[in-house]
């Protein structure tokens, strides 16, 4: 039996130590075919009104303890906190926003691809941690022809799920732009 890719064990970025072989390369691979994967027609204010109000219900029906964030350029177009957000919240909102808007990338994906290099991307010199933040949870909205518009922050849960709620509303709201 050959091994799919769904049976190569994600890496953890917030576990220590070594982790499975290829677990990082497959990770990188896996968030590489997501921004391939969510690329818009468009991305308007009442879209982000629709996205924001997806995550809030995700967010309410499963009893997260999240903040949610959708930015364009200077502009917050939605923003809210669920019960069990803490003010820290803000701050990892913005650290990670900040990120995914500077490298238009997911934030999660600037932290991997520096491990890949053999390091975390902290611990360079230039790297201001109290601006930034290399954790999954920002995902930039991009539109097919444009790039980065925008970006979607979830921050609340270990990174790896805030990261995994954004693509999953991201993937619906995309799914309903789209034509039956």
């Amino acid at each position: 039996m050959t091994a799919e890719p769904s049976d190569v064990t994600l890496f953890d970025p917030d576990a220590g130590g070594s982790q499975p072989p290829g677990s990082l390369e497959a990770l990188i691979a896996r968030i590489d075919g997501e921004i391939s994967e969510l690329q818009f027609p468009r991305f308007s204010k009442d879209d982000s009104l629709n996205l924001g109000l997806l995550l809030v219900e995700l967010g309410k029906t499963r009893k997260l303890p999240i903040a949610i964030d959708i930015t364009k350029g200077e502009q917050v177009l939605f923003h809210v906190a669920l019960d069990g957000a803490t003010p820290n919240n803000e701050h990892w909102v913005r650290a990670k926003q900040r990120t995914a808007a500077r490298y238009e990338i997911p934030s999660l994906l600037v932290g991997l691809r520096a491990r890949l290099r053999g390091g975390r991307i902290e611990d360079q010199g230039w790297y201001d941690e109290s601006v930034y933040a290399a954790h999954g949870g920002s995902f930039p909205v991009y539109v097919a022809g444009v790039g980065a518009v925008a970006t979607v922050t979830v921050s609340g849960l270990p990174q790896m799920q805030d990261h995994d709620l954004v693509v999953e509303a991201l993937r619906e709201i995309l799914g309903s732009m789209r034509p039956a």
